[in-house]
């Protein structure tokens, strides 16, 4: 199943939509450029489409002319950016201050954009395919808000599927796990209250900032001596806050970082544990804690058997050699993940490695291969082809 030449052919055209993308990078649920830009498109090809999800979001709408199955399958794309200032030089390099498309979505965005196109000019299935352009993924969770907003009621979605970007595969192969894909993403911040006073006069405080230097420290071992080591889990304090000059202990530190799991009953062990540890270290030193749990996203767990589907998808187009389906679960998040607890479904990595694109994701230097659109978008198709041919 090679890539079509009416693939092929759009390459020059999906290029320069990519980069207009990347130049216009927007923080999540306020994507109005981006928004228009895509609708933009949609007017120009006369797609149905409805708007206002989750804020920015778009779902856009074709049906095939093969009779009048009410079968239907969703692609989805994230189209919100970082708050990062870009490094790179290049003529498309981010216009947006402060602001970059350093995780592939204006890729992600265009692939779906070509993936509409081509099948709107050649709708020879039959059922309803839908396009979710979904804003908020980097941590604004977009797509929880599109299914409050109404996504799976005002539509018949049977199926939803997505493809992102992933430097550490090379170009044009493909990465899918049966099941775990993604972990869930859990925000804490603990508040660690003592005594403040002067520097020099430590014995008439309680310090805050040693207290929390043992909840740190002992907060770690539980993953090891609490977890099954079988089950993966990851906790990590990223910030430490406290005090105001060199001379003075402060009253109170906080301290904030993420938990990620992959089964429920594994995160609740660790709250339980957090707060124990977090607690019981503050009160045997006179002090006080109190930690706040703040639940971003869930796991994203893929369908097993819309994960085989989707991978002999890819492995009809690239060769089974270049297809794997064991890869590892990241302990990153997604927000697909939310879309994925409503309907079965599968998310996919797509490479993008080579020469010229090393960079990983989040990095200021990091740039979408744009030698992946002809690829994703004959995935898209050839994905929609064979669903309703099934």
């Amino acid at each position: 199943m090679p890539i079509l030449n009416s693939i092929n052919q759009m390459q020059n055209e999906m290029e320069k939509w990519r980069k207009e993308l990347h130049q216009i990078p927007e923080i999540g649920l306020k994507e109005y450029k981006t928004s228009s830009y895509i609708k933009e498109k949609l007017k120009e090809w006369n797609i149905e489409y409805k708007d206002g999800y989750s804020n920015t979001g778009i779902v856009a709408w074709v049906k095939g002319n093969q009779g009048n199955n009410d079968k239907s399958i969703a692609l989805r794309a994230d189209f919100d950016a970082l708050p990062m200032t870009e490094k790179n030089t290049f003529d498309h390099k981010s216009n947006n201050e402060g602001m970059m498309h350093a995780c592939g979505h204006d890729g992600h965005t265009t692939m779906l954009l070509g993936g509409l196109k081509y099948l709107s000019e050649n709708p020879n299935f039959d059922g309803t395919v839908y396009f979710i352009f979904q804003p908020g993924e980097e941590g604004w969770g977009g797509g929880e808000k599109m299914i409050k907003d109404g996504l799976f009621n005002d539509f018949k979605i049977d199926e939803v599927y997505a493809l992102h970007n992933w430097p550490e595969l090379p170009l044009g192969q493909f990465g899918v796990a049966e099941g775990a894909m993604m972990a869930s993403v859990e925000d804490f911040d603990i508040i660690v209250r003592g005594k403040g006073g002067h520097a020099a006069i430590p014995d008439l405080t309680i310090d805050p900032v040693v207290i929390s230097s043992q909840i740190i420290l002992a907060i770690q071992t539980i993953i090891s001596r609490n977890m099954n080591p079988i089950d993966k889990a990851l906790i990590s304090v990223t910030k430490v806050h406290g005090g105001s000059a060199y001379n003075v202990i402060d009253d109170e530190v906080v301290l904030s970082g993420t938990i990620r799991t992959f089964k429920d009953d594994t995160r609740k062990i660790i709250e339980e544990k957090m707060n124990y540890t977090a607690k019981g270290i503050a009160k045997a030193n006179g002090a006080d804690a109190k930690i706040t749990f703040k639940k971003l996203y869930p796991a994203t767990i893929n369908s097993k058997e819309k994960s085989i589907f989707a991978a002999n998808v890819a492995k009809d187009m690239v060769g089974k050699e270049n297809v794997f389906t064991d890869i590892d679960p990241s302990m990153g998040g997604e927000d697909f993940s939310f879309l994925l607890n409503e309907k079965p479904g599968s998310y996919l990595y797509i490479g993008q490695k080579d020469n010229n694109h090393k960079a990983f994701l989040h990095t200021t230097e990091y740039d979408f291969n744009d030698n992946i659109l002809p690829i994703g978008v004959n995935f898209w198709v050839n994905l929609v082809n064979k669903y309703f041919n099934s």
